[in-house]
Formats: C-alpha cells, structure tokens, sequence
C-alpha cells in the first residue's frame, strides 16, 4: 500500500515576525515528513516578483516548490503609500512534478482574486493530481464562494474522475465551515448549479463531528480579526470517492502546526492558521 503524507496551510503572507514564523514552520513540516504540502497566502520576500515564502520551505525541506500568482497589485492599491505585490498559492513536493495547470476563479475583485493551482506529480503509485486553493473570506462571501468550488470541481473533473482513474486531493483555506452550502456540495450533500460532486472530507473521515478547529482563538494571530468568528474548521484536505482497491482511502488526520515559539507574551504560532494533515492511500 502507497500512502501520500499531505499537508495544507495558510501561510499568512509576509506578516511579522516572518523569519521566526518560517522557521517555526520549517521545523513543525520537517517534524511530519510530508511527501506534499499546500501552501496559501505565499509572498515574495521582498513585496516583488522574486523569491517566495515558499521558496524557502521548499528549501529547508529538501522539495521544490510549483508557484501561482492569484493577484498582483500597483503602489497604492491597498491605501497611500503602501507598496505593490503579489500574492499567490504553491505546492511542494518531494516528488517530480509532471504538469501544472492554474485556473482564475471567477467572482475576482481588483483588491481580491482566487486560483486553482494544480500539480501532477510522479508518486511511487503513478501520477496523480494534487490541487490547492483559497476562496474568498468575507462571512458573507458564500455565493461567491459557491461559484469558486463549482468551477474547482469542474476543473478537477477535467483531470479524470473515472472508475478507472487515480484518487485526487484538493488542499486549502476555504473560508466556509462544513455546514455551508459550499462544503456541503463538495461532500455531496446538495446540488449547485444543477450539478453534484462527491470528495471525502479527510477530518471527517478520521475524527467524526469533533471541532477540528484550524482558525482559533487559541492563536495569538487571529486576535486582530475577531470580526471574522473564531474557532472554525475552515482548513481542510479533501479527496475524490474511494476506489474499490483502496486507492483514496484516508488512514489518518490531524490539526498541525500548533506549536508556539517564545514563550508568555513573546509566544507566536507559525501562521494565524493551524495547518491539516492528511494521509492518503494512493495505491493499492
């Protein structure tokens, strides 16, 4: 039997004290051996074009990093004298990457863009597609989150969901807990659009109605963005419908990098989100 060990995060940008945020991170992924990690709110170092956050775990890591760019934006854009960037989505991966496909989702806003970002990688059991994302995070975003998971199970749908074909696994920060319409859809509990789908919640599978809480009140970091609601399971790992082979199976899940660095006061996590992990029978 062929596992794939998958991890997602929501990076939180360049937010400071970076360097001791992806060094905490560094040393939590380095910790749980991931063969794949999902990456959001990926940045550039310097606010430009250039080398990534995700450049840097990659390197620490020893995996190499496939990076998407969901919004560039000018000086000025977010408020007077406030400099350009870019941000964007990455998957590493510990294996060779085949292909890569990124699809624009739609309901885009100037200040506020979503992709798909896609890999086929080389795993001991063949090739098989890993995807990433992040939908749009105002509480009352649920309609455009509706037609972003609509267009991001078509475009899955485009890489093969035959009987025949390999399991996928669709990573990221979507913003909806899992009673929401959004969920809902991807677990195949309600139609959208005239449309079904069907992917396995991993936490569900492993853990039942329990929290699974990834946005938490817990975290230092999310105590400026209490407007949000805390405490929600916002994070998730999802994969296609099992194979009669086994083949999609999820052996194991579990919250992820909530370890604190410092200590009282000083005491940081390495994102304002904690991170899922995932492990995925890809082969029989």
């Amino acid at each position: 039997m062929t596992t794939a060990r998958v991890v997602t995060l929501n990076l939180w940008g360049t937010e400071p004290p970076l360097d001791r945020r992806l060094a905490l991170a560094n040393r939590q992924l380095a910790a749980l051996a991931p063969d794949v990690v999902c990456l959001q709110e990926v940045r550039p170092l310097n606010g430009a074009s250039g080398r990534t956050t995700a450049d840097e775990i990659a390197l620490a890591l020893g995996m190499h990093a496939t990076y998407g760019v969901a919004l560039a934006w000018p000086d000025g854009a977010f408020g007077a004298g406030k400099p350009g960037g870019e941000e964007g989505l990455a998957i590493l991966a510990r294996w060779p990457v085949l292909e890569r496909r990124a699809l624009r989702l739609p309901e885009g806003r100037p200040t506020e863009a979503r992709i798909l970002l896609s890999v086929r990688l080389e795993t001991p059991a063949g090739p098989i597609w890993f995807h990433t994302t992040h939908l749009h995070y105002r509480l009352d975003d649920g309609n455009a989150r509706a037609a972003q998971v609509i267009a991001i199970d078509e475009a899955i749908r485009a890489c093969g969901r035959g009987n025949d074909d390999p399991p996928q696994v669709l990573c990221g920060d979507f913003n909806a807990t899992a009673d929401s319409d959004e969920m809902r859809f991807l677990r195949g509990l309600c139609a959208m659009a005239g449309r079904r789908s069907h992917f396995q919640d991993a936490w569900l599978r492993i853990h039942g109605d329990a929290p699974g809480v990834t946005w938490s009140s817990e975290n230092e970091h999310t105590r400026p963005l209490r407007s949000l609601d805390i405490d929600r399971r916002i994070d998730y790992v999802l994969v296609t419908s099992r194979k009669k082979d086994g083949r999609g199976t999820v052996r194991g899940c579990e919250v992820v990098l909530t370890d604190r660095d410092g200590a009282g006061a000083d005491a940081i996590c390495a994102s304002d989100h904690y991170g899922v992990l995932a492990d995925v029978q890809v082969g029989p």
